[in-house]
């Protein structure tokens, strides 16, 4: 029995185990079934690469034919982050499962911890009447302030002294102006 017949047998056996167990129910097996195919398939690789040799530096005297390969080597590094980056990603489904296995019914219900920090900011945050007429009121000065020479701004504000309009009469905002639309003013001047 030669080293190649060797490595392909514990392919072979790596492979069909991992198969089997992967096709368990339970996610640890498909877990351990996962990690037996991958090194399975490292094993393949290597298998397929052919002859050993000699590592590929370029020194005096050195024959190119009897370097190695690199390509298996770099994919044989590649597959084993591949297969390092799902076994974690696999470990964090099986805690997740055994998490809300643990809690059984309460597992994906809403946690209220932070109920009264919600109940504060909704009162805070409420709108009232009060905010309403001072919100008018500050819109009005605004624009009292950008059209003191348009008609059209003046007869649109309310006066200071009136009293604030209701919210439903609040006059739209004014257009916002762009960056843009500052720099073509500026180039006009």
């Amino acid at each position: 029995m030669s080293a190649s017949l060797s490595l392909i047998l514990v392919m072979a056996v790596l492979y069909a185990t991992g198969v089997y167990v992967l096709l368990e129910r339970s996610l640890t097996r498909v877990l351990i079934g996962f990690l037996l195919i991958g090194n399975a398939t490292n094993l393949l690789i290597l298998i397929m690469s052919g002859r050993s040799g000699t590592a590929p530096f370029m020194t005096e005297g050195a024959d190119p034919s009897t370097f190695a390969d690199p390509l298996p080597q770099a994919l044989i590094l590649t597959a084993i982050v591949i297969n390092f980056g799902v076994t974690a990603f696999l470990l964090a489904l099986i805690y997740r499962s055994w998490w809300l296995a643990r809690l059984g019914d309460r597992g994906d219900t809403v946690v209220t911890e932070h109920q009264d920090d919600q109940d504060l900011a909704q009162e805070v945050f409420s709108t009232t009447s009060e905010d309403d007429a001072a919100l008018a009121q500050a819109l009005g000065a605004g624009q009292e302030e950008l059209g003191s020479g348009s008609a059209d701004a003046g007869a649109a504000s309310a006066p200071a002294s009136a009293p604030a309009p209701a919210p439903a009469e609040v006059a739209p905002a004014p257009a916002e102006v762009t960056p843009r639309d500052a720099d073509d003013e500026e180039d006009r001047s």
